[in-house]
């Protein structure tokens, strides 16, 4: 509870199975009252337990403005590993309102013997490097980045997402509409199919997308693994919703 008795309210900035399941907790927990912020870009997205707030905040001044109108006593950035200028938007907001901030990243992914890895910085990086690496390639990067491959006429893409894309796009470019948690079985038959010879990912850690990393080693083509954006400095980490648990009890003691 907070000092005067009421729950601590704590706002999860979500979109992540992370989000979910620390919200799912929280929402049991009557000394707790848990509001999940989406960002509204996925249609019909899966809604957590709790207060939903869909849509942004308007910056830094929006969040740090909303926080202290709705009493929230711990933020908490369930965001996704890439959603860069989020995160930073709630370190600033955080010394704004003046609350904790936590940021809950999952583990990122690591080779395993077999994998022929390739790393990029960044999205452009990554479509500088593409071409000399395959010319059929799985790209698994989300559809807000699409439009950094689309100058690469000579590859053929397979891309995957929960919606569809919007313009620029590459010419050839097969879209696929879905949403995880995949199977090997299913990440098998999509690389041997449409006979894929380059992986290209985010690393986003996590099991539910995982399988395609597994079915690109056995098919032994290269992958093309955009590494994470860094975490605002000097905020505290957690990587799973049990150390997550611990912080906001450890703060708030």
């Amino acid at each position: 509870m907070s000092a005067d008795g009421s729950p601590a309210h704590v706002l999860v900035l979500g979109g992540t199975t992370e989000a979910r399941r620390l919200a799912q907790a929280l929402a049991g927990d009557p000394s707790y009252r848990v509001t999940t912020s989406l960002a509204g870009r996925v249609s019909a997205p899966v809604l957590p337990p709790g207060e939903v707030r869909i849509g942004g905040f308007g910056g830094p001044g929006g969040l740090a403005a909303w926080i202290t109108a709705h009493r929230v006593t711990h933020l908490v950035d369930a965001t996704h590993p890439f959603a860069e200028r989020m995160s930073f938007n709630a370190a600033e907001a955080q010394a704004l309102a003046g609350v904790p901030l936590l940021a809950l990243r999952r583990p990122g992914w690591t080779p395993r013997p077999g994998d022929d890895w390739t790393f990029a910085d960044s999205l452009d990086d990554a479509a500088e490097r593409l071409p000399g690496l395959g010319a059929r390639a799985f790209l698994t990067t989300g559809r807000m980045g699409l439009h950094t491959f689309a100058h690469l006429t000579d590859t053929w893409f397979l891309a995957r997402s929960v919606d569809p894309p919007a313009a620029p796009v590459p010419p050839q470019l097969e879209v696929l509409l879905d949403r995880g948690p995949f199977t090997l079985e299913g990440e098998r038959e999509l690389i041997a199919r449409h006979r894929i010879d380059v992986l290209v990912t985010k690393d986003s850690g996590g099991r539910a997308t995982a399988p395609k990393l597994t079915a690109a080693r056995e098919a032994g083509i290269p992958v093309l693994v955009v590494r994470r954006p860094p975490v605002p400095e000097g905020v505290a980490q957690a990587g799973d919703t049990d150390a997550a648990l611990e912080w906001l009890g450890a703060v708030r003691a």
